[in-house]
């Protein structure tokens, strides 16, 4: 199994697991690597050092290779959002593409007030907002969707 560090075009940094390095640059040629932040399939590989084990029996100190260098306020913001996106999903009802008219019955008292996410057009949010309605655009990325393994 190779590890291998990866960053999108959005520079999100991610791990991404492969067989081997060919079965890596098939999915990469097939399009099916992509950011599970944005989604974005414009995917590189960034260098990596293995690590070895030669028997040391205290673990040498660990000294974070180029690469693994990361913005700190960028890396805990992406930390945060995807706390965030995990939160609202676990605490919200998905009703899809009726979205808009659910946040208008409970707004409106037809029916009992919960937490919903779901799709809405740019036109529906707009009239939501106008209405009165709070609603806030949420990406949620494609991977947190479905189930994760």
């Amino acid at each position: 199994m190779k590890v291998l560090n990866l960053q999108c075009g959005q520079s999100h940094g991610f791990e991404g697991w492969f067989a081997s390095e060919e079965a890596f640059q098939d999915q990469l040629a097939r399009g099916l690597v992509e950011c599970p932040l944005c989604g974005d399939a414009a995917v590189t590989k960034l260098p990596s050092a293995p690590r070895l084990n030669l028997g040391a029996s205290q673990p040498a100190a660990s000294v974070p290779a180029k690469h693994e260098v990361v913005s700190a306020p960028n890396a805990q913001l992406q930390a945060a959002w995807l706390q965030l996106v995990q939160k609202v999903m676990a605490n919200t009802e998905d009703v899809g593409e009726r979205f808009a008219e659910e946040a208008r019955k409970i707004h409106y008292g037809e029916t009992e007030e919960r937490g919903i996410r779901g799709q809405a057009s740019k036109e529906e949010t707009e009239s939501l907002l106008e209405e009165g309605i709070s609603v806030l655009p949420l990406p949620i990325p494609k991977g947190l969707k479905g189930p994760l393994q």
